[in-house]
């Protein structure tokens, strides 16, 4: 399809929008996610966007839902995913940070800016954040750290990653994901084992050295 030239009896779909509205926020932020440009992009007509959404609003509202279903949905189930130690615990949850489809750190760091003007947006982002500690601490809890450690720690690890996505932190995978046993050795206290580190590595397509 040539996306200058309108397409005529041909409406997309909701997910085409709703993708060429992703791909808007993340690259020029909410205030250009209008319909005008959107339809421009996609080569079709303003009347289509109807046939899939009432209003702007609502594009809006399944953009923040795709946000908390990715990300939010994914760090929770990574946190409650079966591991054997605290170790390999933090390794499932260190997945969101290698793995786009799992969480999508620019979509992230979208919506936090979306957020200080829009004061509902923020009051959701905030629920989010109070969510996604609350499982990361329940996570620590698992393994028999006491409530308040187990809180402290997980701000340290949660902040440390909102930290990386709001700095737009520029590492190669390859270092990042070499340096994530000294992050669980730091977050946990403990030392991660060979196994853990390899198998960790192994479903990233990397050798443990």
């Amino acid at each position: 399809m040539d996306n200058g030239t309108e397409t005529k009896g041909w409406r997309g779909s909701a997910d085409l929008w709703l993708d060429a509205a992703y791909q808007m926020l993340i690259e020029s932020g909410v205030d250009q996610v209008k319909l005008g440009p959107l339809a421009e992009r996609l080569g079709l007509s303003r009347t289509s966007f109807y046939g899939h959404f009432d209003s702007r609003e609502s594009l809006l509202a399944e953009l923040i839902h795709r946000w908390q279903a990715r990300n939010t949905g994914n760090l929770i189930a990574r946190t409650e995913a079966y591991a054997e130690s605290i170790s390999e615990a933090l390794f499932n949850l260190f997945d969101c940070w290698l793995m786009p489809d799992l969480f999508d750190a620019r979509l992230d760091f979208a919506v936090r800016n979306w957020a200080l003007g829009d004061p509902t947006l923020r009051a959701t982002l905030e629920q989010t954040d109070r969510d996604r500690i609350a499982a990361i601490t329940a996570m620590f809890a698992r393994f028999g750290f006491p409530a308040e450690e187990a809180q402290v720690r997980a701000y340290t690890v949660y902040y440390t990653q909102i930290g990386y996505i709001s700095m737009m932190v520029r590492e190669t995978v390859d270092l990042r994901i070499r340096r994530m046993p000294i992050y669980v050795r730091t977050f946990a206290g403990v030392e991660p084992k060979p196994a853990e580190i390899a198998r960790f590595m192994s479903r990233h397509g990397f050798e443990a050295n």
